[in-house]
């Protein structure tokens, strides 16, 4: 009942504020052409700009040293699903685009995200790398793959065009997260979250000397 009772308190919120628009079933849809007029969110690590192409209007992160993320100042998450349609490039080791949730600060949060250049990869090991989870500052993709390797990363199924937007649906259901991309019934990555924090902001994530297009973010609290 209490998480219940303050998803209403941050939808009520935001709905007085007249930031985002709503959906059917209280789901919130942010503007993100606010992203980069800096309203209703706090951007770090990197710049954004609003773009409005290929059929889809949203706002791209740029490259930049260290994890970026963009989230939404005033609506604190829980459980529910959040998707979006992303995009990054088919270039190796230069490519991280994903969803941050849970999130303190830009050193504090959990994290998923994918890496574009394994999705078709020859090798089966790097294919093996294309959708990620990570609770930073504690549990980094380093430190997971080399104390639980294949916990925390997977294939992506079905696979997307590298060079590509996809659409991803990330699932937060208490300790457990489902990672679907497109039109996928099955996850594909499922696992437990190593965070204790139970709830926070949702942001847009890009890593390491990446920059990412993000579209069509869709959050609904459960219930």
């Amino acid at each position: 009942m209490r998480r219940t009772y303050a998803s209403i308190l941050a939808i009520a919120a935001y709905m007085l504020a007249g930031s985002p628009s709503f959906a059917q079933g209280g789901a919130v849809v942010p503007d993100l052409t606010q992203v980069a007029e800096g309203k209703g969110w706090k951007v770090v690590g990197r710049k954004a700009t609003s773009f409005q192409a290929e059929g889809r209007k949203g706002v791209h992160l740029d490259e930049g040293a260290g994890n970026g993320i963009a989230w939404l100042e005033d609506l604190d998450f829980a459980n529910g699903t959040i998707e979006l349609d992303l995009k990054g490039r088919n270039v190796p080791q230069a490519s991280f685009v994903g969803v941050a949730f849970r999130v303190v600060d830009g050193q504090t949060h959990d994290a998923v995200y994918f890496r574009p250049f394994n999705f078709k990869s020859p090798n089966e090991v790097n294919r093996s790398h294309g959708v990620q989870y990570v609770s930073h500052p504690i549990h980094t993709w380093q430190k997971l793959r080399t104390e639980k390797p294949g916990v925390f990363e997977s294939q992506v199924n079905p696979v997307p065009d590298p060079e590509g937007w996809f659409h991803a649906r990330i699932v937060v259901a208490g300790s457990r997260i489902r990672i679907f991309v497109n039109d996928a019934s099955s996850p594909s990555l499922s696992v437990d979250t190593l965070s204790e924090r139970k709830g926070g902001r949702i942001g847009l994530w890009v890593g390491n000397g990446s920059d990412g297009w993000f579209a069509n973010v869709k959050i609904t609290p459960a219930r």
